[in-house]
C-alpha cells in the first residue's frame, strides 16, 4: 500500500516521542529501585558473602555454595525488574500499532493529511499516557516483590 512521504515520518517521530517518555519514567523507576531497595540488598549480599569467607572450617566447594547463596536474592531482584521493565516495553508496541492502523483507515477512507496527522498524535499520546498510569502500580509491586525477596 502506498503511504505519503508524510506517514511514515509522522509516525517515527510520534513513536520516538512516546518512546523517550516511558524510557525516562522506567529510569526514573530503577533509579529509585536501585538507592531503596537494590543497595540494601548488595550491602546484605556482601556482608553475607564476606561472613561466608571468614569460616575457616569450611572446605573451599562450601565456601563458594555459601556464597553463592548470598548471591541469589540479588540476582533474583534484578531478574525481576528486568523482566518487569520488559513487559512494559513489549505492551506498549500493539497500542501503537493501533493508532498506525486506526490513521491508515482514516487516510484510506479519504481524509485530510492534517486531520490524519492530528489523529495519530492523538492517539499515539494517549496510549503513551495510558501507558505512564501503569508504572505507578508496577513500581509498588516492584518494591513488594523486591522486599518479599530480600528477606
Amino acid at each position: 500500500m502506498w503511504a505519503p512521504a508524510w506517514w511514515a515520518a509522522a509516525r517515527g517521530r510520534l513513536a520516538e516521542l512516546g518512546q523517550l517518555r516511558v524510557q525516562e519514567a522506567a529510569h526514573s523507576l530503577v533509579k529509585s529501585l536501585e538507592r531503596e531497595n537494590i543497595r540494601k540488598m548488595q550491602a546484605i549480599m556482601f556482608r553475607c558473602s564476606g561472613s561466608c569467607s571468614e569460616d575457616s572450617q569450611a572446605s573451599m566447594q562450601q565456601v563458594h555454595q555459601c556464597i553463592e547463596g548470598c548471591h541469589a536474592p540479588l540476582a533474583q531482584a534484578q531478574a525481576m525488574v528486568t523482566s518487569e521493565l520488559e513487559k512494559l516495553q513489549d505492551c506498549l508496541a500493539p497500542r501503537t500499532m493501533h493508532c498506525n492502523d486506526k490513521a491508515k483507515d482514516s487516510m484510506d477512507a479519504g481524509s485530510k493529511e492534517l486531520h490524519v496527522k492530528q489523529q495519530l498524535e492523538s492517539c499515539m499520546n494517549k496510549c503513551v499516557d495510558d501507558h505512564m498510569h501503569l508504572i505507578p502500580s508496577m513500581t509498588k509491586k516492584m518494591k513488594e516483590s523486591l522486599s518479599s525477596i530480600a528477606k
